[in-house]
């Protein structure tokens, strides 16, 4: 299997160098070829990848479908396909594999959000008060953290990367590098920027920053950046505190700012600016939440209502 491993590789370079996809896209990315290398190995499979048939993936569609749900099997196929375009872009193949491999019919799953109320509940579980100081120094961060990724809608990735040089208050913006490296300028708000200094101000400055973390906004107590797993594991723990029985995550916040943009008369293109998403489609998915929003907002501006 040394040559999948030859091309995956340069497959890594090109979706890293020529796409500018985040490290976690390329590393899904790729860890969808792997799966099919896996199966290859596994089946004792001699095959390279520039001559694997049709009737070979097909064979290995066939094997997942009865381990993985619809939703990963389409995100594999459709992982499969960018690997095998990019060998016909480079000129290795002539053709793909893929063609006729079909992608399993998934229902389009709408997000969870959470209401205004219960994102006040969350907020105001952060243990503020606590007399040990190390306790209550994560809490002034992680207030204005989750208020951050409400207020602003952003990806939990973006908000762990989030630098005191991408915050500019003056102008009422915070710079977002967003997924492939692409920025945007999103508005904060005087309430949010209040709690993102009060942070920086009363406990941010007072920790031993670890070399290359001097920029960086959200930092953990010895001075390093957040993970991902952190967010999620504090959002987790705060939903357990409060008694909140949904399934939340970062995402969830994410999901609650541009629905409740929607609800309160934003137009879905300002949305799809502030949130980064590079087709409009992907906002339209706002549209289906509340269809009683919908009807409201025909009966009041339709000239026939």
């Amino acid at each position: 299997m040394k040559s999948w491993i030859k091309f995956i590789s340069d497959y890594k370079s090109y979706l890293k160098i020529e796409r500018g996809l985040s490290v976690n896209s390329v590393e899904n990315y790729c860890f969808d070829v792997r799966r099919l290398v896996e199966y290859l190995d596994n089946n004792a499979i001699e095959v390279s990848p520039l001559v694997i048939d049709e009737e070979i993936i097909q064979q290995f569609v066939y094997h997942i479908a009865s381990e993985l749900n619809p939703r990963t099997r389409a995100r594999i196929i459709s992982g499969l396909k960018s690997f095998f375009n990019y060998l016909i872009f480079e000129d290795y193949r002539k053709d793909t594999p893929m063609e006729l491999i079909e992608v399993p019919k998934i229902g389009r799953k709408l997000p969870d959000t959470l209401s205004t109320s219960e994102i006040d509940a969350l907020i105001g579980a952060v243990e503020m008060n606590k007399r040990d100081k190390e306790d209550r120094s994560q809490g002034e961060r992680n207030r204005a953290m989750l208020e951050t990724l409400y207020s602003c809608g952003l990806r939990v990735s973006e908000l762990v990367t989030l630098k005191l040089s991408d915050l500019y208050f003056d102008e009422g913006f915070i710079k977002i590098t967003g997924k492939g490296n692409k920025q945007r300028f999103v508005p904060i708000g005087s309430f949010t920027q209040k709690y993102i200094n009060i942070y920086i101000e009363a406990e941010r400055n007072k920790l031993t920053i670890q070399k290359g973390h001097e920029d960086t906004l959200f930092l953990n107590r010895r001075g390093k950046s957040l993970t991902r797993a952190m967010i999620f594991t504090i959002i987790k723990d705060l939903a357990k505190k409060i008694g909140l029985t949904k399934t939340i995550s970062p995402h969830t916040f994410r999901h609650s700012f541009a629905t409740h943009l929607l609800e309160n008369g934003a137009d879905l293109r300002s949305i799809q600016l502030m949130m980064g998403h590079e087709s409009i489609t992907t906002t339209e998915i706002y549209m289906h939440i509340d269809r009683k929003f919908l009807s409201n907002v025909l009966n009041t501006y339709h000239p026939r209502r």
